[in-house]
């Protein structure tokens, strides 16, 4: 690279990355305008990244977080392609603002540069983080983390400035994977669940250790209610956000009705399901036939892209032939399976496993599923702040209970629709308002926050607005009790952000005086 462009290196990026993306650009030889908008990206995140990890409590440093996207993009981006909506090459299909080819390990995407760090996020990552053991919670739970966690990386790029924290609802991908994969970032931490996407093997069982976590933290009852919780959100989202997936959920819950239904009779269950084994083992012959010759390969190529929407097109033959492999793989298993269950010592067992698989599925049966997953997401809501109490009475040191106001304000204003922030949510009120006045009383004990009134209910009224502002550094925030004629409001202000004034009722027992300015959090 010439001189200029190292200096402008230097200026952007940490010292110890320099050579390191150096040689990821050059390498790569992306085109000139990727390359400027990967600086531009990384100078973003390098002037707001301290702001987010003030906001956020338990969030990885700069440094790991810059080097997890360098090495994204060193490993797992052959090709970036930056297209606008005119140009000749640009395949983007209506609604999308990228595109991802695994195989090739390309992206192809609008100048966007949230949505392009969204797609490098999404790139680095397995679709399935856990095992195909637990049925269809590896895909749907799968999704949820690695779609959660996708929208977490580009976070600082997206609601930080340098200057200011701002969220809007229309800008992040999911707001409902975004807010259960914060609960659970909240509930178990950060380091956990970037291990857990990280995770290229199952040797470590990731999900037993999830349970495992939760129930040493907050107890079985909670945890059980937790897991039974999010599968079926999980469940629900994956048919909220696709049709494939909705259509694809339905047909495995229909194939297992009638798997209950063939069982209540032995003796036609064991002749179905020997024909079942009979058309596999066809099936994997048929696979077998393809694989072995080109032009009925070719053949299957052209036959099955006919079928597909142009962002599901199969990209080549080898493409496809992976793909078939996969497929024969999958078959050679159900065949397996089929021979344990046609052993008559496993009858019982397998008919057991069938029944809890639709105990899973039971809940596509519901009309309104819309409706269902906002019930199950304000459940959840209730248990998470139930945690957050457990939490709170465990905290015995400042920095504890200075971590859970942060965690609290950073909770109560996610965007839970595109309406409304979680702190609005009319059916958790009355348990958001206790959880708020427990950390203030625990606060006010550890004195990491000042008293400003004897009683208990004006101290309440005043210093639950901490849990409101964006104000970055509460340690710098003050506040200020103002008497206006017959009236009195609120104000929180630092250097940069002035909130505006919220009316209050008379104060009573104050131990500020009015029109002062007093620091919100002890230094």
């Amino acid at each position: 690279m010439q001189p200029k462009k190292k200096n402008l290196l230097d200026k952007i990026v940490k010292k110890d990355y320099n050579n390191e993306l150096e040689e990821i650009l050059e390498e790569k030889q992306f085109g000139e305008n990727v390359k400027s908008t990967l600086l531009s990206i990384l100078y973003k995140i390098e002037a707001a990244y301290k702001d987010l990890e003030t906001v956020k409590w338990g969030v990885e440093n700069k440094d790991e977080y810059i080097s997890n996207i360098l090495d994204i993009i060193k490993k797992d981006c052959n090709s970036i392609k930056i297209v606008r909506m005119n140009d000749k090459e640009n395949n983007i299909p209506d609604k999308k603002t990228y595109i991802i080819d695994n195989e090739k390990k390309e992206i192809i995407a609008y100048p966007i540069e949230r949505k392009i760090l969204y797609a490098i996020a999404k790139i680095g990552k397995k679709n399935k983080i856990i095992k195909d053991d637990y049925f269809i919670i590896s895909d749907t739970l799968s999704e949820v983390i690695n779609v959660g966690n996708n929208i977490s990386i580009v976070e600082p790029l997206r609601d930080f400035n340098g200057y200011s924290w701002t969220s809007i609802a229309q800008e992040i991908e999911s707001v409902d994977y975004n807010l259960i994969y914060q609960n659970l970032r909240i509930l178990l931490g950060y380091k956990f669940l970037n291990k857990w996407v990280k995770n290229n093997e199952f040797i470590i069982d990731y999900y037993e250790i999830f349970q495992d976590n939760l129930e040493r933290k907050y107890g079985k009852e909670n945890k059980d209610k937790i897991i039974d919780l999010i599968i079926k959100i999980s469940i629900l989202l994956s048919c909220k956000y696709s049709n494939e997936k909705n259509r694809e959920l339905i047909e495995i819950k229909e194939n297992i009705e009638h798997k209950i239904q063939m069982m209540q009779n032995k003796e036609q269950f064991i002749e179905q399901t020997t024909q079942e084994k009979i058309k596999i083992v066809e099936e994997i012959k048929k696979i077998d036939t393809i694989l072995n010759n080109k032009e009925l390969l070719q053949e299957e190529y052209s036959k099955r892209n006919s079928k597909l929407p142009l962002e599901e097109k199969i990209f080549s033959m080898r493409i496809l032939a992976k793909i078939m492999e996969q497929e024969r793989e999958k078959y050679l298993k159900e065949l397996e399976k089929i021979n344990e269950m046609l052993n008559p010592q496993n009858f019982v067992r397998y008919k057991k496993e069938i029944e809890e698989k639709y105990e899973l599925l039971k809940i596509l049966n519901i009309d309104d599923k819309e409706k269902e997953l906002d019930k199950l997401k304000i459940e959840f809501q209730k248990i998470f702040l139930e945690t957050i109490k457990i939490n709170i009475n465990k905290a015995e040191t400042k920095q504890e209970i200075e971590k859970i106001i942060y965690d609290l304000r950073y909770y109560l204003l996610l965007p839970y629709n595109y309406e409304i922030t979680i702190r609005d949510i009319e059916d958790i009120q009355e348990q958001i308002d206790e959880v708020i006045e427990i950390v203030i009383d625990k606060a006010i004990e550890l004195k990491v926050i000042e008293k400003v009134s004897e009683d208990k209910k004006t101290n309440y009224e005043i210093l639950k607005n901490i849990f409101l502002v964006r104000i970055i550094k509460l340690e710098d925030a003050y506040l200020k009790i103002i008497k206006e004629k017959d009236k009195y409001f609120i104000q929180i202000f630092d250097e940069n952000i002035f909130e505006e004034k919220v009316e209050i009722q008379k104060p009573k027992a104050l131990n500020v005086k009015p029109n002062k300015k007093i620091s919100i959090m002890s230094h």
